[in-house]
């Protein structure tokens, strides 16, 4: 979706938000915003990460009971 909006589009928008908003509140929606995405990024990232944790001790626990059954053989 906003992989064709390309450089003139984007001015555009800028414009729209500058004349929207005003000079001096661009700046602290920019900080919002850039706050907002930071935030997403780590939960994201914390996510992925629990994830990740849970499907390697699911393997072990796979490859462990996997390896007894191997033995007894």
């Amino acid at each position: 979706m906003f992989a064709n909006i390309g450089f003139p589009g984007l001015i555009l928008i800028l414009i729209i938000a500058l004349v929207i908003f005003g000079p001096k509140k661009l700046p602290e929606i920019g900080k919002a915003a850039g706050h907002t995405l930071k935030e997403f990024k780590n939960s994201a990232r914390d996510l992925t990460s629990d994830v990740t944790d849970e499907v390697k001790e699911a393997k072990e626990i796979i490859d462990g009971k996997e390896s007894k059954y191997n033995h007894s053989e």
